[in-house]
């Protein structure tokens, strides 16, 4: 903060000084050749800085700083001092209140100038001829108010997009944080479910039979190794910020459902998904995926659960059906939500509800596009 407020103190400075030693030099040269014009003095010269001065607050005053300056410089031209480019001083002043006021203020401010020196100088010479320097002093005002209004739309556009770039890259970060925070959830949510019933198995049957509790360990050997290279995965995504995270796929289909058949449920394929887009292709494994993980987390004794693929309308159609006991309509949860969304992405849509004999999950999502062409 303070940096930045010694650097627009450096600009200001700049923006007075430098025109201010140009207008002292250029005036002073200038009076060697107006042999009438009285010579510059400590007057004269006070004039002109107390001219210029007030530029160093123009950032901050505008509107005051170009009525002194202007009304300074005036009274400078009908002195009896030297002619030269005091004019400068007000026309930075003037450019300055278009870019921070706009050009209607900057505009009304310029006319009453001008309107005040037509009437002081008819006030002082008793006529209203004007030569050529009225009307170029109705072009300046033209020129400095039209090109500062010109600076003023393009530093307007110039910033607009750059907020518009730092929203979007904002939104970017936030579905990509969804977008792992999915993955992490439907990682851990499913691997943890399988290994809670496949950890109940083997403390049930652990005395009895010794060969089967054996084989539910060694399937939570193998599902916690998946689970962790998968979480380890989206989590280097999330440190770097580079990359993607773990891709799934439904060509891991079989390891999908050999891990959710080593629970004790009964899982028939019907159909098959054929050929997808990757991002439809990932989306359907994680709805499945948790799908499954559901059945396996809330579904009242179930023992069957059928997973069926089809075509439809150029549309995937996914539908897991369970036959848990006294199955009810689901209160939205993460895992709900997270399947909603990849639907949603994609521009699909998912269905979970009871059913006669069991809970049903059912998602169509686009395989192709509105040509036809996949």
């Amino acid at each position: 903060m303070w940096r930045s407020e010694r650097v627009r103190w450096a600009g200001d400075a700049l923006l007075t000084l430098l025109p201010l030693a140009f207008v002292l030099g250029v005036t002073t040269a200038a009076g060697h050749f107006q042999p009438h014009a009285r010579q510059l003095d400590a007057l004269g010269y006070g004039w002109l800085v107390a001219a210029g001065l007030p530029l160093l607050l123009a950032r901050r005053f505008p509107l005051l700083v170009f009525v002194a300056t202007a009304a300074l410089t005036l009274g400078y031209y009908w002195s009896a001092y030297p002619g030269g480019p005091a004019m400068l001083l007000p026309t930075i002043a003037l450019f300055v209140l278009t870019r921070i006021r706009g050009p209607l203020v900057a505009g009304i401010a310029g006319v009453a100038t001008l309107l005040v020196a037509t009437v002081m100088r008819l006030v002082t010479s008793g006529n209203m001829v004007y030569d050529a320097r009225a009307g170029l002093l109705v072009v300046w005002l033209i020129a400095v108010i039209g090109i500062g209004t010109a600076v003023r739309n393009r530093v307007a556009a110039i910033r607009a997009a750059r907020e518009r770039a730092a929203e979007h890259e904002h939104r970017m970060s936030e579905l990509e944080r969804l977008r792992i925070a999915r993955e992490v959830h439907d990682v851990v949510a499913h691997s943890l479910a399988l290994i809670n019933v496949q950890a109940g198995v083997a403390a049930h049957i652990a005395d009895r039979r010794p060969e089967q509790a054996v084989e539910a360990l060694l399937a939570i050997k193998e599902t916690s190794a998946s689970a962790l290279a998968d979480l380890r995965a989206t989590v280097t995504v999330l440190r770097s910020g580079q990359g993607l995270g773990p891709a799934p796929s439904l060509r891991q289909l079989d390891e999908l459902l050999e891990h959710t058949r080593a629970t004790g449920l009964t899982v028939r394929v019907h159909g098959s998904p054929g050929e997808l887009p990757a991002p439809v292709d990932g989306a359907a494994y994680r709805i499945l995926q948790e799908s499954l993980t559901n059945v396996v987390r809330h579904a009242h004794r179930p023992g069957t659960v059928d997973v069926h693929f089809g075509r439809k309308d150029g549309r995937l159609e996914l539908v897991v059906r369970d036959d848990g006991k006294d199955a009810t309509d689901p209160r939205i949860g993460n895992g709900l939500r997270g399947m909603g969304e990849r639907a949603a992405a994609l521009g699909g849509e998912l269905t979970a509800r009871a059913v006669d004999g069991g809970f049903e999950v059912r998602a169509a999502l686009p395989v192709e596009d509105r040509t036809g062409e996949k």
